[in-house]
């Protein structure tokens, strides 16, 4: 197809979904170096694309602000603001009503997406990538290249920013980070979990991050920087651990594309094949099993259980046993 000179990305959100977005632009940016591309995103995420080497802008979709009596008067001047640029193409990688409209409202001369779109969205998008349900979602969305004729990555690329420290965080002590939390009912883990896991690190530093209810009484070894980081501060705290165990969200997926192979993840009842850590080299809990991404079959598919204590305490033992005690 012809090179377009304006490319609109619409994925605004959540963060796993915006991370796993990421490999389409650095292709689209390899292939036509040239082509100006705007992401349209929620404003919480922004930090998330805006060092990324193939986004030129952001267009912030600041959702919370169009609550309220008077929110569409404001979503109408926002929707005046988002015609101005006028890309030729759009891309819709949320598959939903409300995204096929900003593609269309854009007055892009394109706008493509993926076969899966939802909400009456399929009707708004023109070509269609095919996908399969059961593929992993980087891969979902990779398939838009296809309609592109741009060629699918092997090693799909995530440049992320590094991040910052947050005031009194210290690196100088070797660290595992531990992430319990998760948006989905009965994904998160216990705090006799939690704890069960700081035991089985033994004398090695534990660093609770994410969003979630304070820990209280935790050993030692612990650090509860629970709600006490934001995305910067987290993206640097995970950059620095030795090795971090998370729940099956978005911080996981963020861990993961920093670092692969000193990634876990807890799957309970989700599909690790299709929203667990994307990498061969990857690590994946699930039913009482720990096994390589590389090593996942369909039978790692169905819905699975809680950890035992025991099991958590096994989690603690592996994500230290590369440290010094």
């Amino acid at each position: 197809m012809k090179t377009p000179r304006r490319i609109l990305l619409v994925k605004p959100s959540s963060m796993g979904d915006v991370i796993h977005a990421l490999p389409v632009v650095s292709a689209i940016h390899a292939h036509w170096p040239q082509a100006e591309i705007r992401w349209l995103i929620q404003p919480v995420w922004r930090s998330l694309v805006e060092g990324h080497p193939g986004v030129s802008g952001t267009i912030l979709f600041p959702r919370e602000k169009f609550r309220g009596p008077s929110g569409w008067l404001l979503s109408l001047a926002w929707l005046r603001t988002l015609r101005d640029w006028k890309p030729d193409l759009a891309i819709d990688l949320q598959g939903l009503l409300r995204s096929a409209l900003f593609s269309r409202i854009s007055g892009a001369g394109e706008v493509i997406g993926l076969s899966d779109a939802r909400e009456g969205a399929r009707l708004l998008i023109g070509r269609k990538a095919a996908i399969s349900r059961d593929d992993h979602a980087v891969r979902r969305y990779l398939a838009v290249l296809d309609l592109l004729g741009i060629p699918r990555p092997d090693h799909p690329e995530f440049p992320l920013p590094e991040g910052k420290l947050p005031a009194g965080f210290s690196t100088d002590t070797p660290f595992v980070v531990l992430h319990p939390y998760s948006r989905g009912e009965g994904k998160s883990l216990t705090p006799v979990m939690v704890r069960a896991f700081i035991r089985g690190a033994g004398s090695v530093r534990v660093v609770v991050v994410g969003r979630g209810a304070s820990l209280e009484n935790l050993p030692a070894n612990a650090e509860d920087w629970t709600n006490r980081t934001d995305l910067t501060g987290l993206i640097a705290i995970l950059r620095a651990a030795s090795y971090t165990v998370s729940t099956d969200s978005g911080p996981m997926h963020l861990a993961a594309a920093l670092q692969p192979s000193r990634t876990l993840a807890i799957h309970l009842w989700s599909d690790p094949l299709k929203v667990g850590p994307c990498f061969p080299e990857s690590m994946v809990w699930k039913n009482g099993c720990v096994t390589a991404v590389a090593g996942l079959y369909d039978s790692w598919r169905p819905e699975g259980r809680i950890p035992t204590e025991e099991e958590m305490e096994e989690l603690g033992r592996l994500a230290t046993s590369g440290i010094s005690r």
